[in-house]
C-alpha cells in the first residue's frame, strides 16, 4: 500500500537506506544561505514516483547516496513571454550544485510540506505547481499573481541521473511545467547570476558556444523534447500534456 503524505518521515527512509551519508562536513566552506537551504526536506521516491520518505536536500544530492539508489521529486519550469521567448537563468556562483550553469527558468523541488506532496499523479502535479510558484518568487522575484496555478501546464515526468562535481549530483523524477506569461523580474543574487530571454534559434546558438555551460537536465530536455514542444506552444500543445508514463532517461 502506498505511503501517505501524513506518515512520511525521515525515520521511514532511514530504515530503507541505513547506510546513507547524513553528515554535514561536505558543506564546510560553502555560502551560508545555500547551506541553510540544504536543510529543506525533499520528497524521496521509489522508481514509480511514489513517496517513500522525506530527507534533506543535502542528503538527497550527495553522489554517495545517489549511487545507493536515493531518488527524489523535482520540477523544471519553463516560462515563455508573449513573443514565445524562453526565460533562462544562469545559476549563481554561490550554488552548491551546478554553479554558474545556464538552465531553464526555474528548477527546484517540491518539499515535504502540506500542499506540495502527493501520491497519485494529479495531486503530485498540483504540488509541483505550487512549488514552482513559490520558487519563481524566491529565485526570480516573479510574483504569484503573474504565474497563477491554473496557467501552469504539466507535460511529462523525466527520470534521470547526473553528477555535478563528483561530490554532488541529481537523481530525480522531474516534472516538466510550461507557463506563458509576461513577468517582472527581480532576481535573487544568491540564486541567480544572470537571466536572458531566447528564441529557439538563439538557444541553439548558445549550445554551440563552448564558453557556456548548461545543467545536465536542461541539455537532456532540450536535445530530446523541448524544441518540438516549443513549436507547438500556441497550437497543438495539448497532445503533449499530462503524459502518464515516466520517461526514463538514465
Amino acid at each position: 500500500m502506498a505511503t501517505t503524505t501524513a506518515t512520511i518521515t525521515a525515520e521511514n527512509i532511514l530504515q530503507l537506506f541505513p547506510d546513507i551519508d547524513t553528515s554535514s562536513a561536505e558543506l564546510d566552506g560553502h555560502d551560508e544561505e545555500q547551506i541553510r537551504l540544504m536543510d529543506e526536506v525533499c520528497i524521496v521516491l521509489d522508481e514509480n514516483d511514489k513517496p517513500i520518505g522525506n530527507l534533506s536536500k543535502k542528503i538527497c544530492h550527495l553522489m554517495t547516496n545517489i549511487d545507493k539508489g536515493l531518488l527524489h521529486r523535482a520540477f523544471s519550469c519553463f516560462v515563455f513571454n508573449s513573443k514565445n521567448e524562453l526565460l533562462l537563468q544562469q545559476r549563481a556562483t554561490e550554488k552548491i550544485t551546478f554553479p554558474d550553469m545556464w538552465t531553464n527558468t526555474c528548477c527546484s523541488h517540491p518539499l515535504g510540506i502540506p500542499g506540495e506532496g502527493g501520491v497519485e499523479l494529479a495531486e503530485a502535479v498540483m504540488g509541483v505547481k505550487r512549488a514552482a510558484q513559490r520558487k519563481l518568487d524566491h529565485e526570480l522575484g516573479i510574483k504569484a499573481a503573474q504565474v497563477s496555478i491554473e496557467n501552469f501546464k504539466f507535460l511529462t515526468r523525466i527520470h534521470y541521473k547526473a553528477p555535478s562535481d563528483g561530490k554532488w549530483g541529481e537523481h530525480e523524477i522531474d516534472y516538466i511545467l510550461f507557463i506563458k506569461a509576461d513577468v517582472d523580474l527581480e532576481p535573487n543574487p544568491n540564486e541567480v547570476r544572470d537571466t536572458r530571454y531566447v528564441t529557439a534559434d538563439g538557444l541553439k546558438a548558445m549550445f554551440n558556444d563552448p564558453a557556456l555551460k548548461f545543467t545536465p537536465w536542461f541539455k537532456l530536455i532540450c536535445h530530446s523534447l523541448l524544441f518540438e514542444w516549443w513549436e507547438h506552444l500556441d497550437e497543438g500543445l495539448d497532445k503533449y500534456l499530462n503524459e502518464q508514463e515516466i520517461r526514463r532517461m538514465l
